[in-house]
């Protein structure tokens, strides 16, 4: 799962141009949105495209959960583990 989070953070920095930022400084258990890494609905929509593109899977935006999922690199990594094909 530690390789998964690595991945994640580095796709995270490549899909939103964070080219200011490291792998080390996202933390995997902070916030994506608000306080922690700051992403708002445009990054969540550039992010789930380049999940899709990378791992095969996708992020329902009507789910009701999908705000869960993006909560935080650890969250990410969970869903994408349980639903990778």
């Amino acid at each position: 799962m530690e390789q998964l989070h690595i991945e994640l953070k580095k796709l995270i920095i490549d899909a939103l141009y964070l080219e200011d930022m490291s792998v080390d400084d996202i933390e995997t258990e902070a916030p994506l949105f608000g306080e922690g890494l700051g992403l708002d609905s445009i990054d969540a929509l550039e992010l789930g495209l380049a999940i899709k593109k990378q791992y095969s899977v996708v992020i329902d935006a009507d789910d009701t959960q999908t705000r869960e999922h993006f909560a935080s690199v650890a969250n990410l990594a969970k869903y994408i583990s349980a639903n990778k094909a």
